[in-house]
């Protein structure tokens, strides 16, 4: 391993060290090798139903492994629709629009997120609120929402609007941190006085459960993501899921540009979008998901591997599963504490150094400049987590035995 930069305090090599070779226990790696933060693996069907796509011409939109890639994923996830689109913005996006969210609204984000959930709302023409997470597992604090709710909403006419902005506060975005599944029936319980819309970003959380169901099923319609990095990657892609037959046809009809079914004619009775997901990369979805059982547990081996390896190092905390569910693990993230907990960067520079890569959680999106003047209500653990938090090495094959 090379040499610890100068920064670093004689005190923390020794907490250094045993960091490292926790990260290194878990992962098992071989000698010399680097170790990504997440990897897909494709050991599969893949290049075979990929080549028939191929074979068939059948590339684009259109194609009989679209329709194959959503049935899977409803079977899977216990939902009665899915509908593929492109990635998990796109997925997002047209979850709030057939949410109802309209240009001037509010919608109520995470600041704790990756950037599409805020990025989503702005494509509406609304305007992110963003609102605070919990440390045990860093969604939304459904109690302190309540409380801010209370001091910031106010209902005219039977609808919710910010009494400070004047907005209409129409939909929530609670996003599932690295598959660990957010306390769904305390956050719709917090919003239901005010007529809400509940919006889940599950795009991180395919495998994740919520009280025995898979996540997805809290609110009237949800978002999945299948990129590279995700547990099941279609290379780039994301979808719809939702119990509801009306939205499920309507996601289908914006998503194909809002073209009226016609065997030659072009006719298109409203803005669409250009968002379906390609025949090529469903295929590749197709084959990860008959893959996805055994992904999702050599991911819990893994997790239980970081849980172990860390057990004896005082001032780090293993996020774990919550009390009301089960993550997928996407990313298995620790928690710096302590006399620990001003050394995220160190850590950070010496895995890295060492062949293992970590990260830290995103940057808040209130500290983004596009989003500075947003509302927001007091964000301070959000903060506090932002600054000692990291990301493991969390490829579902370094769980293998």
């Amino acid at each position: 391993m090379s040499a610890q930069p100068s920064s670093f305090a004689s005190a923390s090599a020794p907490f250094t060290d045993a960091f490292i070779a926790a990260v290194e226990s878990a992962v098992a790696r071989d000698a010399g090798a680097r170790v990504g933060l997440h990897e897909p693996h494709f050991g599969g069907n893949e290049w075979a139903y990929v080549k028939e796509c191929i074979d068939t011409g059948w590339v684009s939109s259109v194609g009989a492994y679209v329709d194959r890639f959503e049935k899977q994923l409803a079977e899977f996830t216990g939902v009665r629709h899915a509908v593929a689109v492109v990635n998990g913005t796109a997925a997002l996006h047209l979850c709030l629009v057939l949410a109802g969210v309209r240009a001037g609204d509010e919608v109520l984000v995470p600041t704790l997120t990756f950037i599409a959930t805020a990025n989503a709302v702005s494509y509406c023409g609304a305007t992110p609120h963003f609102i605070d997470s919990n440390l045990g597992n860093l969604g939304v604090d459904p109690a302190r929402l309540g409380d801010y709710l209370r001091e910031v909403a106010e209902m005219r006419s039977g609808v919710c609007h910010n009494r400070r902005t004047g907005a209409r506060i129409a939909a929530i975005l609670p996003m599932h941190v690295f598959g660990l599944p957010v306390d769904m029936d305390t956050v719709a319980a917090a919003c239901a006085p005010w007529g809400i819309a509940v919006v889940e970003d599950a795009a991180e959380s395919l495998g994740s459960y919520y009280k025995g169901r898979h996540t997805g099923h809290s609110g009237a319609i949800a978002a999945l993501s299948f990129n590279g990095n995700k547990v099941v990657t279609t290379g780039g892609g994301g979808a719809i899921v939702t119990n509801d037959e009306a939205l499920a046809k309507r996601a289908k009809h914006l998503s194909t540009t809002a073209r009226v079914a016609h065997q030659w004619s072009f006719i298109h009775d409203e803005i669409g979008y250009n968002y379906r997901m390609p025949n090529l990369n469903a295929a590749l979805g197709c084959a990860q998901l008959e893959q996805l059982p055994g992904f999702l547990q050599r991911k819990r081996q893994l997790a239980a591997r970081y849980q172990d390896a860390f057990a004896g190092i005082e001032g780090v905390r293993v996020l774990a599963d919550p009390p009301w569910g089960q993550s997928n693990f996407w990313l298995n993230a620790v928690l710096l504490e302590g006399t620990h907990a001003q050394r995220r960067d160190e850590l950070l520079t010496a895995t890295n150094a060492a062949g293992l890569m970590t990260r830290p959680v995103w940057t808040l999106m209130h500290k983004l400049p596009m989003y500075a003047a947003c509302p927001r209500m007091d964000v301070s653990v959000a903060e506090d987590i932002e600054g000692r938090l990291i990301n493991l090495p969390s490829s579902a094959m370094l769980g293998a035995p």
